[in-house]
């Protein structure tokens, strides 16, 4: 078998397995196709790769410039790869196996603070109300205020946002069920701003696109996917920053779950419940949160510990 070919079927494989979305599937078939090309071009192919080999290909991407973020996404590619060549018995080995990914810190999030996120939900909600204002302007508005209460409100992934039913709007329930990733379903919170936002949106878009509002998705769109794709959501999500005043660079879809999450562990939420709240599969993920917890900490002590009273005697 060819090494395209093996590579494809290790993607068919994951996406069966792990029902990996099509974006995933995609980043891995870049990474293992560089990984393939560099394999022949040394005349080698992903049967007969040694672990020299690999870590050859690691030292070439990084002299090519890439992160330690990328690099370490590209082993763990390989990793996956020659782990299922293996256990498909296709080798007798894997040649990964003592390879060490690239040291990296995890980023803290860039968080919004609740005033920032008020002020896009303000300028989101500019005229919605106002009679004068073009049928279609008031559409789009409506439609980014309601992906920004959900956004915010219940901290989805952008790709789940946008991928949600038209029966999302009907829910009476103060929770949604959402499909995440690899499949593992959960409940997420739906605020009343949230219900209000999808009621206002929706009753819109049946008075002015009556066809598009039969479309079985929550944010339907003319293109090829029937529905409003992430890109346009964050362009229109940078307009709204910037005409809040807000710096771009700080604002996209993540970094409203980013806020999310660090403003209910600001107000006490337990670690655990925002883990399940983001669908976290492992609780290491949700730990990038834990600087919110030390600050938190911190002003405890300042605030409830003895040695903290600056007017003690």
């Amino acid at each position: 078998m060819s090494a395209p070919r093996l590579v494809e079927t290790f993607l068919d494989a994951i996406a069966s397995d792990r029902a990996a979305s099509a974006n995933t599937i995609a980043a891995y078939r870049r990474d293992l196709s560089d990984y393939v090309d560099f394999l022949v071009e040394n005349g080698a192919d992903p049967l007969t790769a040694t672990a020299e080999q690999a870590r050859a290909f690691l030292v070439h991407r990084s002299e090519a410039g890439l992160k330690a973020s990328s690099l370490a996404r590209q082993l763990s590619a390989i990793r996956q790869f020659h782990k299922h060549l293996y256990l498909e018995g296709r080798r007798s080995d894997d040649p990964t196996v003592s390879i060490e990914g690239p040291r990296r810190q995890r980023p803290v999030p860039k968080v919004l603070s609740v005033a920032e996120i008020d002020k896009l939900l303000r300028v989101a909600q500019e005229g919605l109300d106002d009679p004068a204002r073009p049928a279609a302007e008031r559409l789009r508005a409506a439609r980014l205020a309601c992906l920004l209460e959900l956004l915010y409100g219940s901290g989805l992934r952008v790709s789940e946002l946008i991928s949600l039913p038209k029966a999302a709007a009907k829910t009476r329930q103060p929770a949604l069920t959402i499909r995440g990733k690899g499949g593992k379903e959960r409940l997420v919170p739906i605020s009343e701003p949230g219900r209000a936002a999808i009621a206002r949106y929706r009753a819109l878009l049946e008075a002015e696109k009556p066809g598009l509002a039969k479309s079985p998705w929550l944010f339907p769109a003319d293109g090829a996917s029937g529905r409003l794709t992430r890109q346009v959501f964050a362009r229109e999500l940078k307009t709204a920053a910037a005409a809040a005043g807000l710096s771009a660079a700080r604002i996209s879809p993540h970094a409203l779950r980013h806020a999310f999450a660090s403003h209910l562990l600001q107000n006490g939420a337990d670690l655990r419940v925002v883990q399940d709240l983001l669908g976290h599969a492992d609780i290491s993920t949700t730990q990038i949160y834990t600087h919110v917890l030390d600050e938190r900490a911190k002003a405890m002590v300042r605030d409830l510990h003895p040695l903290g009273d600056e007017e003690r005697e």
